[in-house]
């Protein structure tokens, strides 16, 4: 604990963003570039060095916050850097991408605003990327046993980062023409460059990790074949089965999925398109579902130019502090959050139509109506009440040329021939099934992720990647493994 004070005299200050008018002008990070490093030495030291650091129960990769904490306050970077490696495959990915429950579980958090505890990790990973911290490791030896990673999202990755520094060589295959998963065409670059994943996935290739692309098991590559061919295989593929939104008028031109819409926006950015074929460049934009992935379709839009754009949440508009009762510290609470796309769209004002920002709380969709070539053209709601039941008298319509639904997703696509060709059994909520050590019905066949977890965050992704590593470590060596398991497959969340 290097300032036993800094709690009651540091405030908290997080790393600040760009102005909404100028970042909105471009697809780079929201962030003001370089202004993290001369606050987050003051941040750490606002850390109490707790005798039980709840942050380690709330963050389920069991990351040492105090201990990096100290050592960044002390201008250690490169200790700093090892101690959170130890625990984190991808501290850049998580510092830009997490919603930091470890910040919710801050014992400081009890009565006062908590750590920054997620720009001090990205500070740390920028800053040993930076001075030369984090070379690769390959393997002093190897096993002879092979093993095949499915999907390259950041279990996948976990998985095969692990695994390949085990000793084992490993192959990952990704459907997409590029690695990277939900990173890469999911997550938009203003929330995340893509350097960042480059950077991973070049360290990798260094370590000796294999990379397969364009490679669709189950529809490219024989499902059955793979499991043959290899000692081992991971299933992270991610929930990639979108939830659907049942209402008249759904069939219309003009509604798509979430993920039919980010892809292509990131692949502009890619250097793939000129420009998206879905581009809401001079529309009027309405994005059903209050979520993260609502809130990235959200940004983009606005970069894209949308002649307006309002996004939709079922729930209540949450409260700015925590409800002692329903949410007790140290659960992650649901709080009234603005997002830097929500900053956005309220400076700008893009959503004339919205409650704040750019959303309307306690709406529900009830139809979509179109013009006389079958493209919509409006979105009709109705106010709910906590019950989610219509509350009389509340319809209304957005004008709507383009709506993006974001609703979530239940499990791994059943279409593409991998569950079936593998003949794995399924949760019956979608998820592919699993015993406690992360093997499926089928020998030598493991999940992780978001499959056989259910959608989650990317922190979970990562401690997923990580214990199922450890799990196909033991499998394949008889029974005894040196790799850590921050997470069996049945942990979740704390909730109250």
């Amino acid at each position: 604990m290097a300032d036993p004070k800094g709690f009651l005299t540091t405030p908290r200050e997080e790393w600040p963003r760009r102005p909404a008018g100028e970042r909105v002008r471009d697809w780079d990070e929201v962030y003001v570039p370089g202004a993290l490093l001369p606050i987050v030495g003051r941040q750490a030291d606002r850390c109490m060095d707790c005798g039980v650091p709840f942050c380690h129960e709330a963050c389920p990769l069991g990351n040492l916050i105090p201990e990096w904490n100290d050592l960044v306050s002390r201008s250690d970077w490169r200790a700093a850097s090892e101690r959170l490696h130890a625990t984190n495959n991808f501290p850049e990915f998580t510092g830009r991408l997490c919603p930091a429950p470890c910040e919710a579980g801050c014992v400081l958090a009890i009565n006062q605003p908590a750590v920054t505890i997620k720009n001090v990790e990205c500070a740390i990973a920028d800053t040993a990327w930076e001075e030369g911290f984090v070379p690769p490791l390959p393997p002093e030896r190897l096993s002879g046993r092979t093993v095949a990673v499915i999907g390259s999202g950041p279990a996948g990755l976990a998985a095969a980062q692990q695994l390949t520094r085990a000793g084992h060589t490993v192959a990952v295959y990704e459907r997409d023409d590029r690695i990277g998963g939900l990173l890469r065409y999911g997550i938009p670059s203003f929330k995340m460059e893509k350097r960042h994943l480059e950077r991973r996935v070049g360290q990798m290739r260094a370590e000796g990790t294999r990379f397969r692309t364009s490679a669709a098991v189950g529809r490219d590559v024989d499902a059955a074949a793979l499991r043959a061919r290899y000692d081992a295989v991971v299933i992270a593929t991610g929930a990639t089965a979108w939830r659907e939104l049942t209402v008249p008028g759904r069939e219309l031109a003009g509604v798509h999925q979430a993920m039919e819409y980010l892809p292509l926006a990131n692949r502009v950015c890619e250097g793939d398109l000129e420009r998206s074929p879905l581009s809401a460049a001079g529309r009027d934009v309405v994005v059903v579902g209050g979520g993260d992935t609502g809130a990235d379709c959200l940004g983009t839009a606005v970069r894209e130019g949308a002649a307006s754009v309002t996004q939709l949440d079922i729930y209540a508009r949450p409260g700015a502090e925590r409800d002692e009762r329903a949410e007790p510290w140290p659960t992650y609470p649901r709080l009234y959050r603005l997002s830097a796309a929500h900053e956005e769209a309220r400076d700008l004002r893009s959503a004339p139509a919205a409650d704040a920002d750019a959303r309307l709380f306690a709406a529900s969709t009830l139809r979509f109506t179109g013009d006389e070539r079958g493209h919509v053209r409006a979105l009709h709601l109705v106010g709910v009440d906590a019950g989610r039941r219509p509350l009389p008298g509340s319809e209304r319509s957005l004008p709507a040329d383009l709506v993006l639904l974001a609703l979530g997703f239940s499990g791994p696509d059943r279409h593409d021939g991998l569950v079936d060709g593998l003949g794995l059994d399924m949760e019956p909520r979608g998820t592919i099934a699993r015993d406690r050590g992360f093997a499926t019905n089928v020998p030598g066949v493991f999940a992780a992720g978001d499959a056989a977890r259910g959608q989650s965050l990317v922190v979970w992704a990562i401690a997923e990647g990580r214990a199922v590593a450890a799990a196909v470590d033991r499998h394949l060596s008889g029974g005894s493994t040196r790799l850590p398991a921050p997470v069996g497959p049945y942990d979740r969340p704390m909730t109250a």
